[in-house]
């Protein structure tokens, strides 16, 4: 199965649900995810938030969808997009499509404590999210994945 996470930077959330999905699915799935306009580099909220459960994003690439496998994007199973307030990319793709509203992370905080329990908080929604998708779609999880911790 191929999964694609969608949104605008690729930066925050999209980052967040790639690291979790590879770590859940393992083999199971082929994960990417990518942004329509990526920003150059993946914020350190999120490469912190997945490095307290144990998931180390941090040689991860902001990436563009040009930059992903042509092979990848012409079997693609599913585009899911985590945009809330701003306008989501489109793939034109026959891949089935959802949509997860997830708050953006990164926008401005007043303090680091409350961006931390932001990321946290995302990271924790799009896990929710991803242990409901894999039960819809009879994913096995990835028998290294601690579901107690991450």
């Amino acid at each position: 199965m191929n999964i694609l996470f969608l949104c605008v930077a690729n930066s925050a959330r999209s980052q967040l649900a790639e690291g979790l999905a590879r770590a859940m699915f393992g083999a199971a799935a082929h994960v990417e995810s990518a942004g329509s306009e990526p920003c150059g580099f993946v914020r350190r909220g999120a490469v912190d938030a997945l490095g307290e459960i144990g998931i180390d994003i941090s040689q991860h690439q902001s990436k563009a969808i040009a930059d992903l496998d042509p092979g990848f994007l012409r079997d693609l199973d599913f585009v899911i997009t985590l945009c809330a307030d701003e306008v989501c990319p489109v793939l034109p793709s026959p891949a089935r499509r959802l949509h997860w509203p997830i708050a953006d992370p990164a926008r401005p905080a007043q303090s680091p404590q409350i961006e931390a329990a932001r990321y946290r908080e995302a990271r924790d929604q799009i896990r929710m999210l991803i242990l409901q998708f894999a039960r819809q779609h009879d994913i096995p999880l990835n028998p290294g994945y601690d579901t107690k911790q991450g």
